[in-house]
């Protein structure tokens, strides 16, 4: 039973969060705000909430274990899974204007939360430190972004991919209430399902975070990349799996812990962080030097995160957390 309930949790954040989406968009273009600002705000954030929704439930319940290991998971998740899978398929090209910027600055705020770890709390002060670079970052993007356009450059919006934002104010209004209803309901379900089989797979609580609710919690991502992919929009596929991983520490963590500090459990010292660390140092050389994620790179991608997971669960966190 815990697992049909987590996949109904997980599957009431997927379509509740893209509704929520879907909604805050429509109301946005009602109100005139340019797309440029929906992409940097209200879909970046709204493509994050079932992470945040799932962070905020599991640090209520008490289970930090599960809070932190869905961001870790998530982040090596949307490297090695949702940009790998896809480039099975169809490759994804690396030269798009500002990536590299954008990658290196993912590798910064991943080293960021290692150091801010290693006292094995993440405390108010440290979430606020995190939520100030989130607000630079955005401000940053938003002035690089209006300089470009007035340079004739063309950009490519992450509004693009929501293609069928309602326009009428009554849709609107259901589609923000089922979102809002609709996720802490998810995250909930999700959560207490996690931890109840955590503890019948005799595990640590991060190891189905960083796994099975860390894989859950990436569909929508994972949808939009395989979706560009498809449509050969590298700069989507990409520019979402890194504009996630950014936001997924900065945001999520950031907004976790200025509520609930967060224990850090030795476990995500030792290896984890250590691995999102890895994954995200091996994407800089193929950005900066403009390659591209084909076949070969994709497989490998997708066989490291094959591995990884037998890892998690055989050697990382095979006892439950507190037990160390």
């Amino acid at each position: 039973m815990p697992y049909l309930l987590l996949i109904l949790g997980l599957a009431t954040l997927v379509v509740t969060g893209d509704l929520l989406v879907r909604g805050a968009v429509g109301l946005s273009n009602r109100m005139g705000i340019p797309p440029l600002v929906i992409g940097l705000t209200v879909v970046a954030f709204g493509t994050s909430a079932p992470e945040l929704v799932v962070s905020l439930s599991a640090a209520a319940e008490g289970a930090p274990g599960l809070s932190i290991g869905n961001v870790v998971g998530s982040n090596i998740t949307n490297i090695l899974f949702v940009l790998g899978v896809p480039a099975l398929f169809f490759s994804i090209d690396c030269k798009q204007t500002g990536l590299r910027r954008s990658t290196a600055f993912m590798v910064f705020v991943s080293i960021l939360l290692i150091f801010l770890s290693l006292d094995q709390t993440i405390s108010f002060t440290d979430g606020l430190i995190l939520i100030i670079l989130l607000a630079g970052y955005l401000v940053y993007n938003g002035v690089e972004a209006n300089r470009m356009r007035k340079k004739g450059q063309a950009i490519e919006e992450i509004v693009e991919e929501i293609d069928d934002a309602p326009d009428d104010t009554r849709k609107i209004t259901i589609y923000l209430l089922i979102g809002i209803v609709g996720l802490p309901l998810g995250g909930k379900l999700t959560t207490d399902s996690a931890l109840d089989i955590a503890k019948i797979m005799g595990v640590a609580e991060s190891a189905v975070g960083l796994s099975i609710v860390a894989l859950g919690t990436s569909l929508p991502e994972f949808a939009a990349g395989m979706a560009a992919a498809l449509r050969r929009q590298s700069a989507v596929a990409i520019g979402n799996a890194v504009g996630s991983n950014i936001f997924n520490i900065l945001s999520i963590i950031g907004v976790t812990s200025m509520i609930i500090p967060l224990h850090v459990d030795s476990n995500f010292l030792q290896f984890d962080y250590w691995v999102m660390l890895l994954i995200s140092v091996g994407l800089l050389p193929i950005v900066f030097m403009h390659r591209s994620i084909g076949k070969f790179e994709g497989l490998i991608m997708a066989a490291f995160y094959v591995i990884y997971l037998y890892f998690v669960f055989t050697v990382g966190h095979s006892v439950v957390e507190g037990s160390i």
